[in-house]
């Protein structure tokens, strides 16, 4: 029970992703760091906090000097510099210095706020991350992107910056709703679409076992998917290439997120954008239909949507906010792209038009 997986950045070894099914072993790793003497915050959301805020807290007290927390309402409307900047004055009141620790408990808002301001505290603090949804533990909590929103721009502002340690209890997962679960799904079958079609063919026959929480194939799902992630950050830790692969779905997805004011999930988005970018390459020559239809199938068996019905935006409007779109390059847009189920590629050749048919695709089905 339980697995390890060892991260490098710049070819040397930097952190552990932990996957365990409790929290049994959390205190014990932090001491391997060295961590003890020092200050922790406890960084969290208001949902997160009631559920293993108290739990964890009661870990850490007897390990470090001082323990405290720093809770935020939970939502992505919180994940901003106003945040950032309560978080900031809570560390300062508390004396908190370049020796202490910042522990980021809960999803990828916390994740990312958390992370930002590890970076920018004192120029720089150590955190670890303790993901609680499926979506951070197999994505945002690994490859040290940061970042917080800006105005209306998603991740705008942020740095890239290691944790020390990421530590996952899978059984948190129990307490998530089955649509938020649904939701972080979406990045662990993108993992397969783009480099491995054996786990595509893993993901679509373990459905059941999957969704209904099975132990074995959850953790099996989290560890194959977090093992992708960690090989290409390694190879591109700072996004100049291969990294890019991993927003598959995003450009289109990240649009519709942002119109609909976050009230669709990260991962539902990012599925309706895997939709949208399949068709592309359907139109491209590079996906039989087959091939197509397979991938739809896969992101619906999983309770995630493949078209949007009733969405108030024209498939023109959610192309001008793919425009928005922070990898933007030169004005253009780098766009994820399939060759086959198992192998994506990034082209910035894409026209409006041909973007314009992906979206067309997911919104008039």
């Amino acid at each position: 029970m339980g697995k390890i997986i060892h991260v490098s950045y710049e070819g040397k070894p930097c952190y552990d992703i932990e996957i365990q099914r409790d929290f049994s072993l959390f205190t014990n790793k932090l001491k391997e760091l060295g961590y003890g003497s020092n200050k922790v915050c406890i960084v969290t959301d208001s949902n997160v906090a009631a559920l293993y805020l108290d739990e964890v807290q009661s870990l850490l007290e007897p390990v470090f000097a001082s323990c405290t927390s720093f809770v935020f309402a939970a939502g992505e409307s919180s994940k901003n510099t106003d945040t950032a900047g309560l978080v900031y004055k809570h560390l300062i009141e508390h004396k908190f210095d370049r020796k202490d620790l910042l522990v980021a408990l809960g999803g990828g808002v916390v994740g990312d706020l958390t992370g930002f301001v590890a970076a920018t505290y004192l120029r720089g603090i150590d955190f670890v991350q303790v993901p609680t949804t499926l979506l951070a533990q197999t994505d945002s909590s690994i490859g040290g992107k940061t970042g917080v929103d800006f105005m209306q721009y998603k991740n705008m502002v942020g740095a890239f910056y290691m944790p020390r340690l990421v530590y996952m209890n899978i059984s948190t997962l129990h307490s998530l709703p089955a649509r938020q679960f649904s939701a972080g799904m979406a990045e662990i079958i993108k993992h397969g679409f783009i480099k491995d079609s054996s786990y595509t063919q893993y993901i679509e026959d373990t459905s059941a076992e999957i969704m209904n929480q099975q132990p074995d194939a959850l953790e099996e799902v989290i560890y194959r998917s977090c093992q992708i992630k960690r090989e290409v950050v390694e190879r591109d830790p700072k996004e100049q290439g291969e990294r890019a692969l991993l927003n598959f779905g995003h450009t289109i997805g990240h649009a519709i997120e942002k119109l609909s004011d976050f009230t669709l999930y990260h991962g539902e988005c990012v599925a309706l954008g895997m939709a949208g970018a399949a068709y592309i390459s359907y139109r491209l020559g590079n996906l039989s239909e087959t091939e197509r239809n397979k991938l739809e199938t896969i992101i619906k068996s999983y309770g995630l949507p493949v078209s949007l019905a009733q969405f108030p935006y024209t498939p023109q409007e959610i192309l001008a906010a793919t425009k928005l779109d922070k990898k933007m390059e030169s004005g253009k847009v780098k766009f994820i792209v399939l060759k086959s189920l198992g192998e994506a590629y990034i082209t910035k050749e894409l026209s409006d038009e041909d973007i314009l048919f992906g979206i067309t695709h997911i919104i008039e089905k």
